[in-house]
């Protein structure tokens, strides 16, 4: 009896979560699996690992973990995705106070946190918990609740780009206000008050390139690009690009994958279009796009402000990360460190992406009451 009551369950589970949504982030997560393969003995062989594929095994076993986090996530009530993004979120803060004293330093960057051989990055986990939790003080503020919710989501955002500055991460201190700023104007925020805070934003930006020096020196590299070897790396990722063409060079067949050292992570884009051309460039951009537009068309059609609110900013997350990366493999933006959402290598940010999906999935999974009723037109057949 307890099996057929929890294959019940699965079953009923499985028809309440949007199809759409799920068959995405699953495409995604193939199209990853795939340039990885591609991408793997590249990696390897540069950093004189005797396993070829170590870093596909690698990528494989956390897809693995984030497919079993995105369903275990999926399966949460309203109630559930509003208490797990508050424990993500303390519990990130508490490895952002941690990374300082004991992180992990990658390329001038101290990101992380290692343990039993593995590292985490607390900045990864801290951004879909700081969207559903600010959603849930704008919602209770806009019902009329005894709470500054505008005011304390602001005093959370201030910590959270405290921390990201100094480990240094501009990159996601910008995605992270980026997703704030829309979530404030899709939250009602006055036109009075939306200019001066875009002034204030545009201000952190000019005081972070006169006092952080690696913000600055990331600028100048990119307006003025240096002539060391003769390209920069994005230069190298967009003459890969255009190597490609429109059906590629074949897979296996690409150079950026052997060049670049973060090829299967933030410049996996590259190794995408120069192996599988423009086809490759036009589905990844598609399915981001989809994913996006769903999403936010769900939510348009949810009954609760706070679901509204959450999954918007969820798909925000999706959408602005993806542009960024792309933007870099183009060479439109400097160089972020920010990993292609479902597609790059690396654990910390498949567990969190999958993460984000799960509660994505929660708030948009159909339940009694959650989507507003289509108002059905009865029709008198003629006489």
């Amino acid at each position: 009896m307890t099996a057929a009551v929890r294959k019940a369950g699965s079953r009923q589970l499985w028809r309440g979560l949007d199809r759409t949504t799920v068959f995405t982030v699953f495409a995604l997560i193939a199209i990853g699996l795939t340039l990885s393969l591609a991408a793997s003995p590249a990696a390897a062989e540069r950093l004189r690992i005797a396993d070829p594929f170590y870093f596909l095994y690698r990528h494989c076993f956390f897809v693995g973990v984030s497919v079993i986090v995105l369903m275990g996530t999926a399966a949460l009530s309203v109630r559930g995705v509003r208490r797990i993004a508050g424990l993500a979120l303390i519990g990130s803060f508490i490895g952002l106070m941690l990374v300082p004293l004991i992180g992990h330093e990658v390329n001038g960057a101290q990101r992380w946190l290692r343990f039993a051989g593995m590292s985490l990055q607390p900045s990864e986990f801290l951004k879909p918990a700081f969207i559903i939790i600010t959603a849930w003080l704008f919602a209770e503020e806009s019902r009329g609740a005894p709470v500054p919710g505008r005011l304390i989501a602001f005093g959370i955002f201030g910590a959270a780009c405290a921390f990201l500055i100094t480990q240094p991460d501009f990159g996601q201190t910008v995605l992270l206000t980026l997703i704030f700023g829309a979530m404030l104007w899709a939250g009602g925020l006055r036109w009075i008050y939306t200019v001066p805070l875009a002034g204030i934003a545009v201000g952190g930006g000019v005081a972070a390139y006169v006092m952080l020096g690696h913000v600055r020196a990331r600028l100048m590299a990119f307006l003025n690009p240096p002539t060391v070897e003769g390209r920069t790396q994005t230069e190298t990722a967009l003459e890969a690009i255009s190597r490609g063409g429109v059906t590629g060079v074949g897979p296996g067949e690409g150079e950026v994958k052997r060049l670049l050292p973060e090829a299967h992570t933030d410049f996996v884009f590259s190794v995408a279009v120069e192996e599988f051309g423009l086809i490759a460039s036009v589905a990844i951009i598609g399915l981001f796009l989809i994913l996006f537009a769903r999403a936010w068309m769900n939510a348009m059609k949810l009954t609760d402000h706070f679901s509204q609110m959450a999954t918007c900013g969820l798909a925000l997350l999706f959408g602005l990360q993806a542009m960024i990366n792309i933007a870099v493999n183009l060479n439109l933006v400097p160089a972020k460190g920010m990993t292609l959402p479902f597609v790059s290598s690396g654990g910390s940010s498949m567990i969190a992406l999958a993460f984000s999906a799960g509660l994505l999935l929660a708030l948009t999974r159909r339940r009694p009451g959650a989507y507003e009723r289509q108002s059905v037109q009865h029709v008198t057949a003629p006489v």
